[in-house]
């Protein structure tokens, strides 16, 4: 499933889901260099892994979207 970073909470890494949902996660569980903004996936097997062509795609929208909005 995909999910993005929302936030971090002590331990935890807070995902929120494609439906909206957010779920919590043990860091550890996640990559090292997992940072707020990053589209990861969450595999049947529970590893999670960062989709950097996903992350630059989405941040590349987000900034035209400012852009736009502030012209």
């Amino acid at each position: 499933m995909k999910a993005i970073v929302d936030r971090f909470e002590n331990n935890s890494v807070v995902l929120e889901l494609e439906d909206g949902q957010t779920i919590d996660v043990q860091r550890s569980r996640c990559p090292l260099l997992v940072k707020v903004g990053d589209t990861v996936y969450v595999a049947e097997d529970d590893t999670i892994s960062v989709d950097e062509a996903e992350t630059s795609r989405r941040k590349k929208e987000i900034e035209a979207l400012a852009e736009d909005l502030f012209e």
